[in-house]
């Protein structure tokens, strides 16, 4: 009896081997084109500014003097990735004394000098004659792209005659759009 349910088995099995079939996959052509494609993302745009400046002293004196220095280093960094360009602004308050005493932010000036450019941008400088209130210094044109802008803008201060002595602050503010 064992001998012939061995025998069933393999019988079974020997005949279903040439039942069964096997899935190939079907191509469509042996060559063709693969459309792709790679995506770029942008980033932001955004400038950065010195954290503190002395633009020099000036000894008090019974006529008007001009004190200039350099802000020092001002940056926008383009990081859009785009054809847009940019305009950065710069405005100030009025100067406080320590002693008491303003010297008003409309007798400042703001001379940015040429930027020096990384990337695909034409950047423009335009001058500022007061601050009182923000003004365009450095326009961006013809952006291809990432880019950065640097420059270092001499800022100019109007002394009045007969300041009285003591130290002067203000902020000056930049922005970027």
């Amino acid at each position: 009896m064992r001998k012939m349910i061995i025998a069933a088995a393999t019988a079974l099995f020997i005949g279903g081997a040439g039942a069964m079939t096997f899935a190939v996959p079907a191509f469509a052509a042996t060559t063709g084109p693969t459309p792709v494609t790679v995506e770029i993302t942008g980033g932001g745009l955004a400038i950065s500014v010195p954290a503190a400046a002395d633009l020099g002293t000036a000894a008090a004196s019974p006529s008007a003097q001009t004190v200039t220095g350099s802000l020092g280093l001002v940056v926008v960094s383009d990081l859009r990735g785009g054809i847009l360009g940019w305009v950065a602004t710069a405005g100030s308050t009025s100067f406080t004394g320590s002693a008491g005493g303003t010297i008003s932010a409309g007798t400042m000036t703001y001379t940015p000098g040429t930027a020096v450019v990384v990337g695909i941008a034409t950047v423009t400088p335009i001058s500022l004659t007061a601050m009182t209130t923000p003004g365009t210094v450095q326009t961006a044109t013809a952006v291809t792209g990432v880019n950065t802008a640097t420059w270092d803008p001499s800022i100019g201060v109007l002394i009045p005659a007969g300041a009285v002595a003591g130290t002067y602050s203000a902020t000056i503010t930049h922005s970027v759009s």
